[in-house]
């Protein structure tokens, strides 16, 4: 009769030590960034600065004129 009483006081105690703990932690949110758009915002106007110096660039002569 006593190792009965042992063996559910060991269930009784093993089953309220995988409960848990008592206080509920939340997980944290993850917070996704969207990336930013290339429209009403002025992020455009790199891209285009750098396309316009590339073409300004390539349609220059070299300096050299040419004599006939």
């Amino acid at each position: 009769m006593k190792t009965l009483k042992l063996a559910i006081l060991g269930v009784l105690a093993a089953g309220s030590s995988f409960a848990g703990t008592v206080a509920y932690v939340a997980p944290e949110v993850v917070a996704i960034e969207e990336p930013a758009r290339m429209g009403g915002s002025g992020a455009w106007i790199i891209p285009l600065v750098f396309v316009a110096f590339l073409a300004f660039a390539f349609t220059q002569g070299n300096g050299e004129e040419v004599i006939q």
